[in-house]
């Protein structure tokens, strides 16, 4: 291969100039070619605008419920201080502390909002005066109704009582439809402040007094869980003190009559007999040995009574969710500016589609 050769096939790959002066020229062109459809650019704008203002018409209309609260555990204390004062230099010394106080601690309330078990026992809580709940209400609001109606083995609209023992196979599994569908759509769990302990419910519906009601429920359910479980091991040794000290209280007032009777009949006995003072004796000393089981059951109890109100946490609401509720829905104006926009953007990369060939053939 000669030297001409060669240099012919380089100067072939080499690739061509990048002009940022070529690029503007470029640019003057395609707008140039666009001012051309101009009149049909702003008509499709206006027709676009027209769909926007229909599609913020037709727009289904849905209401925001938020309520605000607060979880104190008994456990901060001065760990608490000082992972706040930690958390201010960008720090988290909670876990390292070991004062996380448990598996509800912390940001996992905000899991424990959205789980499944707390959305159904909220969707299976009464409404209307306990003829429906609010799991029937949904349905009814969403038209959900209408698509199940249509599934195979569906006899009229679905009912969800309270008792979900007898639920059918279909309607376990619509339940858990709309427990999905909730879960991901209509609520959501925040903390609006990583440095404090306030938290944020928002649940958005398409009826206003259901997702003000929905909302309310919720936080109920879930703080009634929540306390449950951070002093169920201290309520169960409350329990079982307290069953423990009726039963000695009920011995020791039967022990109580008995002592008394076995001396109103030492009276009556003739002092000749050498045992006849052995069963006022022995009624005594039963009695003494029950009464200081007692108090120390009644002493026990108290300080576990003591404990389990310095352990029961603080889940207290601060703003509750007050009618009328936020209402969200398309605005007109932005409706129109949106589809007007897209709709002239459409029609001007429909047309350099079309013509870009034309465009970048350039004059020999």
């Amino acid at each position: 291969m000669s030297s001409s050769e060669e240099k012919s096939k380089y100067n072939d790959v080499v690739e061509e100039e990048y002009s940022f002066k070529d690029m503007i020229q470029s640019r003057k062109e395609y707008v140039s070619y666009l001012w051309k459809f101009r009149f049909k650019i702003i008509i499709a704008g206006i027709l676009g605008g027209l769909l926007g203002i229909l599609t913020a018409w037709v727009w289904p209309v849905t209401y925001t419920a938020k309520l605000s609260f607060i979880v104190e555990d008994s456990k901060g204390g001065g760990g608490s201080l000082l992972s706040g004062l930690a958390g201010q230099f960008g720090f988290d010394i909670g876990g390292l502390a070991g004062g996380t106080g448990g598996i509800l601690a912390g940001d996992n309330v905000l899991q424990l909002l959205i789980s499944h078990k707390m959305i159904k026992q909220t969707l299976l809580s009464p409404y209307d005066g306990g003829k429906k709940t609010l799991a029937d209400l949904y349905a009814q609001t969403n038209k959900l109704n209408d698509k199940w109606a249509k599934l195979p083995g569906a006899k009229g609209a679905f009912q969800f009582p309270e008792d979900s023992k007898n639920y059918t196979r279909l309607q376990d599994s619509l339940l858990q439809v709309m427990i999905i569908q909730i879960a991901e759509k209509n609520i959501s769990v925040s903390k609006p402040d990583k440095k404090l302990g306030f938290f944020a419910l928002e649940a958005t519906m398409k009826n206003e007094e259901l997702a003000s009601v929905f909302c309310t429920r919720l936080i109920d359910q879930a703080s009634d869980f929540y306390i449950k479980t951070k002093t169920k091991r201290l309520r169960t040794n409350v329990d079982r003190l307290q069953a423990r000290a009726d039963s000695i209280g009920k011995l020791l007032n039967k022990k109580t009559y008995s002592t008394a009777s076995a001396n109103a009949v030492l009276l009556d006995l003739n002092p000749a007999y050498a045992t006849a003072n052995v069963a006022p004796e022995v009624q005594e000393r039963d009695k003494r040995v029950l009464q200081t089981i007692y108090s120390e059951i009644i002493k026990n109890l108290e300080v576990s009574r003591t404990m389990l109100m310095q352990e029961t946490p603080t889940f207290q609401i601060i703003d509750t969710p007050d009618l009328p509720l936020k209402k969200n829905r398309m605005k007109y104006a932005s409706g129109a500016l949106t589809g007007g926009i897209l709709a002239g953007f459409a029609l001007c990369l429909l047309l350099l589609m079309l013509k870009k060939p034309e465009l970048n053939t350039k004059p020999s």
